[in-house]
């Protein structure tokens, strides 16, 4: 069991560092729309294709408009502009997805459902890290500069 004087030393490490880890957080957060949409972008047709086979209408204009709010995301985060409604809109972003196309248990047994459903806790995981973005705002090392 951990003294006092132990969990306080870690509670003054985290309030030292606070600025620099919320810096930290926010690009590890953006990094996977970074990632989403540099992949889309270099593969048009194959993003356009996955959204045609979810039914979605305008499968061309569901790409660019991903495509568009996850740059928008990964800059917002990434320099902490405007951080607390890129939070809100990483967020409800996300939840659309995951509602779009991580319904896991409409998939069979097997690798198809366990993959949608590693893509689910992903998303969950994710609101979590924008929820915790909108809480503390970008820190000192953004432009926003809230702290």
């Amino acid at each position: 069991m951990k003294s006092y004087f132990e969990s306080r030393a870690v509670d003054e490490v985290a309030t030292r560092t606070a600025d620099v880890l919320i810096l930290i957080g926010r690009v590890l957060l953006a990094w996977v729309f970074v990632g989403s949409a540099y992949g889309a972008l270099s593969n048009f047709s194959g993003s356009a294709g996955y959204f045609r086979s979810l039914n979605l209408p305008a499968p061309e204009l569901v790409a660019i408009v991903s495509i568009a709010v996850e740059a928008l995301i990964s800059v917002g985060l990434i320099l902490g502009v405007g951080t607390r409604y890129c939070a809100i809109l990483t967020f409800l972003f996300v939840l659309v997805a995951t509602i779009v196309a991580h319904r896991y248990w409409e998939y069979p047994a097997g690798a198809q459902q366990m993959g949608q459903y590693n893509n689910f806790l992903k998303n969950i995981s994710i609101m979590g890290g924008a929820m915790l973005i909108f809480v503390t705002g970008a820190g000192r090392f953004s432009v926003d500069r809230t702290s």
